[in-house]
């Protein structure tokens, strides 16, 4: 080769070369479908992605990556091809918690990258999501995942703090400046909300979390977010009768098949909080229902005996109450005569804790479910997780006893093995027709929608913290918790107290706020088993109230958000059918509010007659105090509802 032909060959590489770098360098943007949210997507040394709405920068630089065992994804990425996609659905949830159906559109973008993985983007008109994917041989075992999110400026961060992994997510949320979060400071559990202090929150969480840890945010110190993941557990000794201690951990986060897609991480991102209220980005991003007819699973109200300490009294209570066979029956009379579906039997039903299969004999279960059948409630029993894992058979047994729920209780942990676990349950309790109601546990992730007989998980710092469980904390609910899915907070207080004079012990267990509050949760929080917590003494003296409560649906077919903002105020509309309920609450930052709702979610041309509870008069010290009142309205009308300090507003319309 002469010199002319090898300085030509250089060019030629050269320019090849940088065409490559190029290529590597050059942004690839993808757009929500309204193109209001942009995600722009850089390769140098790691993947790199900023957000924007609106073309304001709200996410930098974030950086993601898996390293396995030998090798980390996403380091000096080669790009071998892309794809842009596009997504066009309609998902009709069986335990519809907002929507019976729900329109799933977004943009999408899948790279591909030398090495055998890939990464999905979606951008949705809400939102941004993405994903790996792998396609390696055989196992493999996932020693980190990067999830590293850069803020561009100081922004507040409403999280749930937590001194290590083990944790059923009941703390009450704090409030930490982004640039103030520290590595060294308490993690995070998901979901957190982020305040940007300008015009949009971010709300971050995960969907079709399976055979994987759940992901927990710690600071970085230099205002950003890092993931953190808790070790798969291979070595236990028992911990009491209910729980194990982990002796020993594995050095990698989870072993699974190279063959498989990975849990969505995902951003809801919007500048109207009444957004983060009706958001379904969990349902969009999960997996696919694997019950084929689950015409079965019955969602509904429970009666609770628990919180009330199972002591009903009155003129006529004529047996002493406690856990034992009279007061069960006493229990399900009450749901029988309200319409109530279920009653939960809590601990004390069995015998031992750890032996499922043995009655207590002061209780007998197998008469009291011969006796719901003929007053159509039926039972959902209390159970330990360890003794549910250690006797995955009792599902066949409860599905021949008539049992048709269960509620599993202090798992405490996100780990791989327990996130296998709980779909190792729903799967087995599906097989037997039974559903699931998961306590003591992590957050919805995409589980409830691949088995939809898993109806509702706890999570969340709810009535049974007593007075730990205020509104000030409450109010962030529906835009944290619950805006991920069903949650199983227990609400129904009778007995309602104002924060500063609060003083409650089972079994006169009492609410913090007032009791229109209360009555609006039922409308407000979603979950597919809902729990009335009380005596049903009390509901029976206060019929006007149980009356309510009872004709409040758990599961809907159009919600629409009136009023919304995070942590402070929430109003929303839902529609069942022909008729449409309200539920209002407020935390107790100030005296009163007057909130004008607008009824222009109606059906045109029909008039409503509606049934409202507000707070009564004096409800600002004496929080039993309430209104019921009734009023004609129609499309188009206003009304001004008032709530004052730790209170609510409750209507139904026909």
């Amino acid at each position: 080769m002469n010199l002319i032909n090898k300085i030509a060959a250089c060019f030629i590489l050269l320019a090849g070369l940088s065409a490559q770098l190029y290529a590597q360098s050059k942004p690839i943007d993808l757009a929500s479908p309204n193109g209001e949210i942009k995600v722009s997507i850089s390769l140098s040394d790691k993947i790199y992605y900023s957000v924007a709405g609106n073309k304001q920068e709200l996410l930098t630089k974030n950086s993601l990556s898996l390293t396995l065992r030998d090798e980390l994804l996403g380091k000096n990425p080669k790009l071998l091809s892309s794809k842009k996609t596009k997504g066009s659905e309609e998902i009709k949830p069986y335990v519809s918690l907002k929507f019976s159906t729900v329109k799933n559109n977004y943009n999408g973008l899948v790279l591909n990258f030398k090495g055998d993985f890939s990464v999905e983007f979606r951008a949705f008109d809400d939102g941004v999501a993405y994903r790996f994917i792998t396609a390696k041989k055989g196992n493999i075992e996932v020693m980190n995942e990067e999830f590293a999110v850069n803020l561009p400026n100081d922004y507040l961060l409403h999280v749930q703090q937590h001194d290590g992994f083990k944790s059923s997510y009941e703390e009450a949320y704090q409030h930490i400046e982004s640039n103030n979060w520290k590595p060294s400071d308490k993690i995070a559990n998901l979901p957190m909300l982020i305040d940007t202090k300008k015009q949009y929150k971010i709300l971050i969480s995960e969907s079709d979390l399976s055979d994987y840890p759940g992901l927990f945010l710690k600071g970085n110190g230099n205002n950003g977010l890092e993931g953190a993941f808790p070790k798969v557990p291979l070595e236990f000794v028992p911990d009491g009768d209910r729980s194990q201690k982990i002796l020993k951990s594995a050095d990698y986060i989870a072993k699974t098949t190279g063959l498989r897609n990975f849990p969505w991480r995902y951003f809801v991102i919007t500048s109207d909080d009444r957004q983060l209220m009706e958001n379904t980005m969990t349902l969009k991003l999960a997996a696919k229902s694997t019950i084929a007819d689950p015409s079965w699973i019955k969602p509904g109200q429970t009666s609770w005996e628990w919180w009330n300490g199972a002591t009903p009294y009155g003129p006529d209570v004529n047996f002493v109450s406690g856990y034992n066979l009279d007061t069960y029956k006493y229990y399900i009379d009450f749901a029988s005569k309200f319409g109530i579906k279920y009653i939960v039997m809590d601990e004390g039903w069995a015998k031992s804790t750890t032996d499922p299969y043995t009655p207590n004999p002061k209780v007998d279960v197998k008469e009291l479910i011969r006796y719901g059948k003929t007053k159509n409630v039926d039972i959902i029993l209390w159970l330990t997780w360890l003794t549910v894992h250690n006797n995955m058979d009792l599902f066949k047994t409860f599905h021949e006893w008539g049992i048709k729920g269960v509620k599993i209780d202090f798992m405490d942990r996100s780990d791989q093995w327990m996130v296998n676990y709980y779909e190792n349950v729903v799967k087995e309790a599906a097989k037997n027709k039974i559903f699931v109601d998961f306590h003591g546990s992590f957050k919805p992730a995409g589980l409830e929608y691949k088995y939809p007989n898993l109806i509702s998980y706890e999570g969340v710092r709810g009535l049974e913290q007593m007075g730990g469980c205020t509104p000030d904390n409450s109010v962030f609910l529906p835009f944290m918790r619950n805006a991920v899915g069903p949650m199983d907070f227990t609400p129904g207080a009778m007995i309602n107290m104002q924060p500063e004079v609060y003083r409650s012990e089972r079994p006169n267990a009492a609410g913090v706020g007032t009791r229109a509050y209360q009555l609006a949760l039922y409308v407000v929080f979603e979950s597919g088993i809902q729990a009335l917590a009380d005596n049903p003494t009390l509901y029976y003296r206060n019929p006007d109230c149980t009356e309510f409560i009872t004709s409040v649906p758990t599961t809907w077919d159009e919600t629409k958000a009136l009023v919304a903002t995070a942590g402070e105020v929430a109003v929303v509309a839902k529609r069942k059918g022909d008729k449409w309920f309200i539920g209002g609450i407020t935390n107790g930052k100030e005296k009163e509010r007057n909130i004008t709702i607008n009824f222009d979610f109606l059906k045109k041309g029909k008039t409503y007659t509606m049934t409202y509870f507000e707070d009564g008069i004096n409800a600002g010290v004496q929080a039993m105090d309430y209104r019921k009142k009734s009023v004609q309205v129609k499309a188009g009308d206003k009304t001004t509802i008032k709530m004052v300090r730790n209170g609510g507003w409750a209507a139904v319309l026909k």
